[in-house]
């Protein structure tokens, strides 16, 4: 089917895609990892002095200036722009990649190609938006080199920016987009496949997170096979927001 070679997949019409095209698909998805041994991130924060509550004068805008004006890693030596990160103050879900590439690099702003513009049309299926309710942000704010992997020396000198933003945003729910995001965050080796459609506690602080890590939307373009794993992995995430919608109002 044309839309099913659309890369800018429209996931508001994906479910009824499913029920209704006849297309047989396989319940289960097996993907190559990439990079399997991939030196994680798993003590990225262990030298660094405990970050449990924001300082009076901390604020989004403070962090995002010190990591325009950041050189701790060579990420900086390459970048055109440092992207901090956008979105709500106080968001429902922050959305979490491994780092920007080359359209986020220039502007200055996280996914904001390709990948980003699938990544709306994701949120935008269960009612999440940019500058409303989610906030975006990455594990290093800089480009790495040709869009490899941010190693964990890179990620080591960002991962404090990306704590008190989680501590400032405190949100609802943390979704990671992709391998490197979860698996770094949530210290494992596991490969996406295992660690997608569940959630997971991240204690950051003083404060214990929900993280739900699904396929990275660069992935589901390079294979539509992803999308279906993908859809069920945002309406896992509608239904714990719903859940806490329904709490709210008792």
């Amino acid at each position: 089917m044309s839309n099913q070679k659309n890369d800018l997949i429209n996931f508001l019409n994906l479910a009824a895609d499913y029920l209704q095209d006849g297309h047989s698909r396989h319940s289960e998805v097996t993907v190559q990892e990439d990079k399997p041994d991939l030196p994680l991130a798993y003590l990225i924060d262990e030298d660094e002095e405990p970050v449990d509550s924001c300082d009076s004068r901390e604020s989004l805008e403070v962090v995002a200036a010190e990591i325009t004006a950041c050189k701790a890693c060579v990420l900086a030596e390459t970048r055109t722009l440092a992207v901090p990160g956008e979105g709500s103050e106080r968001p429902l879900v922050m959305v979490i990649g491994e780092g920007p590439g080359a359209d986020e690099d220039r502007a200055g702003r996280p996914f904001v190609g390709r990948a980003g513009q699938l990544l709306d049309k994701m949120l935008a299926s269960i009612g999440l938006f940019r500058e409303e309710n989610c906030f975006i942000a990455n594990m290093v704010k800089c480009r790495p080199p040709g869009n490899r992997d941010p190693d964990p020396r890179e990620m080591a000198a960002c991962f404090s920016f990306l704590k008190r933003q989680i501590l400032l945003l405190q949100p609802r729910l943390i979704l990671c987009a992709g391998r490197v995001s979860a698996q770094s965050l949530l210290k494992t080796s596991q490969g996406i496949n295992a660690l997608r459609g569940k959630f997971v506690d991240l204690e950051v602080g003083e404060i214990v997170i929900p993280v739900l890590p699904t396929f990275h939307p660069s992935a589901i373009l390079r294979d539509e096979s992803l999308k279906r794993p993908a859809w069920e992995d945002l309406k896992l995430l509608k239904s714990h927001l719903d859940s806490f919608e329904s709490n709210d109002k008792e």
